[in-house]
């Protein structure tokens, strides 16, 4: 349990280093350097990303880089292996991205503040009026050109293996009309896993696929595009 005592006092005081950061960041928003601030947040995040996942001895490859469109915003599609697949994409896919993310996460003190700066967007399970308005939010956000990260299985994954995608959460994506890129990782349930607390040091993979181009395919039914993405992250995750 050392690892994960480590890992637990890495987080408690990154975020109260943060609030200095803070400061930084209210000053240029205030001055409406907003290009600025949101550089700034997101190098936070990415340094974020790979020091907590430094702490726990893990090492990280990521191949398909050059699959992520450079000038718009994206929705990454990914599998969901443990609670270290948020650190890995924010620290190690070189782009600037918010997750969909559930509600409770909203109340933790200052680690809420820079997931609303990052852009995340946080969904009410079971509530349909809820979830419409974070939908229309989030696909919004991706229309400026911000990038989000859905995990479409909505939950972890027990033993590493592929859960059934819910076409639900795919709204968000083809309302953008955005490029969907898919992302396989892999390992992370390695490092911690849903049924214990233990942090492991643990090989990590990230593998970016090519982008789905929903202008080259036209709008596509939900179901269909759950199973479509199922079978591409499944083969290079088998």
């Amino acid at each position: 349990m050392f690892k994960t005592l480590l890992v637990l006092i890495y987080f408690v005081g990154f975020l109260l280093y943060t609030l200095s950061v803070r400061v930084k960041v209210m000053i240029l928003n205030k001055k409406g350097m907003e290009k600025e601030m949101y550089e700034v947040v997101h190098n936070m995040a990415r340094m974020w990303g790979r020091q907590i996942t430094g702490v726990t001895g893990s090492k990280v490859t990521v191949s398909g880089e050059e699959n992520i469109p450079k000038d718009r915003g994206v929705v990454f599609i990914a599998n969901h292996q443990s609670y270290f697949d948020v650190p890995v994409m924010m620290g190690y896919v070189n782009k600037p991205l918010g997750f969909i993310t559930k509600v409770e996460l909203s109340k933790i003190p200052i680690f809420s503040m820079w997931l609303k700066l990052l852009g995340c967007v946080f969904i009410v399970r079971n509530d349909a009026k809820q979830s419409l308005k974070a939908i229309n939010q989030g696909a919004q956000q991706v229309k400026s050109g911000n990038s989000m990260v859905i995990f479409p299985e909505g939950t972890r994954s027990v033993d590493g293996k592929l859960g059934e995608f819910k076409p639900g959460s795919l709204k968000l994506a083809v309302k953008s009309g955005a490029p969907i890129v898919p992302v396989v990782i892999k390992g992370t349930i390695n490092v911690m896993n849903k049924k214990s607390l233990a942090i492991k040091a643990a090989d990590v993979e990230i593998i970016i696929l090519p982008p789905i181009m929903q202008e080259e395919i036209g709008k596509r039914d939900t179901n269909d595009l759950a199973e479509q993405l199922k079978n591409i992250i499944m083969e290079k995750l088998a």
